[in-house]
């Protein structure tokens, strides 16, 4: 999964992909590179990040939605909001990708009658706060056990099992140890078997595992994460640096098939 942000103040690569030129030829790029499904966010979620208002996170992504539903690849849309989750599913939109797990007033009935594929994210607390001291008892079983609960929302709701997807929430108030307990038992979080996202491309984890500090020079341990993630058995790697990962993939796919 590509990561294509119409953003002026993402963390890793905010206002260079605002215009819609440069939006569609990024998106071009991405898919040259080997992307399977391009994700398309226009509201920056990192940490301490301010609410961007309706009017201006339809105007960033529908028409981007609209040139790019022929590409031939699936399109995913990172928004909360459910006006948003409407609108881009008429325009074309595949898949909604949630930060706040369908959490919202009217996110479900947004999206419940689609046939559009939900990704459901665990965060705790909300962008602006989310990384002021995070704190659990147990994250893998809290973070499972919200999980759990959404799936079970959205069941309710008439979702079909086929169209959700589930999202540990790398980065999203959690610290450097409770994200790599979600990392290191990732198979445990698939809840009876639904396929799981996963999304640590250049964020700060990585940085505070190297010591690497603007997001760009992540690059390489945003690699060796996917690596790890496809490894426990995560369905869909979003990622920036799509080349790499590919080829990396590739590689760690050709030594599992081999003799």
């Amino acid at each position: 999964m590509g990561i294509l942000n119409i953003t002026p103040d993402s963390f890793s690569d905010g206002g260079h992909f605002l215009g819609r030129d440069a939006a569609l030829r990024r998106a071009e790029q991405m898919i040259g590179e080997g992307a399977d499904i391009l994700d398309i966010g226009g509201e920056s979620t990192r940490p301490g990040a301010q609410a961007l208002p309706l009017d201006e996170e339809l105007a960033r992504v529908v028409p981007i939605v609209e040139a790019l539903r022929g590409c031939g690849k699936p399109l995913s849309v990172d928004t909360y909001k459910p006006a948003v989750m409407q609108a881009v599913l008429a325009a074309g939109a595949d898949m909604i990708n949630d930060i706040w797990g369908f959490q919202l007033p009217g996110a479900i009935d947004a999206v419940k009658g689609a046939d559009a594929a939900l990704c459901v994210m665990h965060m705790l607390h909300d962008p602006k706060t989310m990384q002021d001291a995070p704190s659990y008892a147990d994250v893998v079983a809290e973070v499972g056990a919200f999980l759990d609960a959404r799936v079970a929302a959205l069941r309710e709701a008439g979702v079909a099992r086929a169209r959700i997807f589930l999202d540990p929430g790398y980065g999203f108030g959690k610290n450097l140890a409770h994200n790599l307990s979600l990392l290191k038992h990732l198979p445990a979080l698939s809840r009876d078997g639904l396929p799981l996202l996963v999304g640590m491309s250049r964020k700060r984890m990585l940085g505070e595992i190297t010591g690497r500090q603007t997001p760009v020079e992540r690059r390489a341990a945003s690699v060796a994460a996917a690596l790890c993630a496809a490894e426990r058995g995560a369905a869909i790697i979003r990622v920036h640096d799509v080349a790499e990962t590919v080829d990396a993939l590739k590689v760690w796919q050709a030594v599992r098939m081999a003799d």
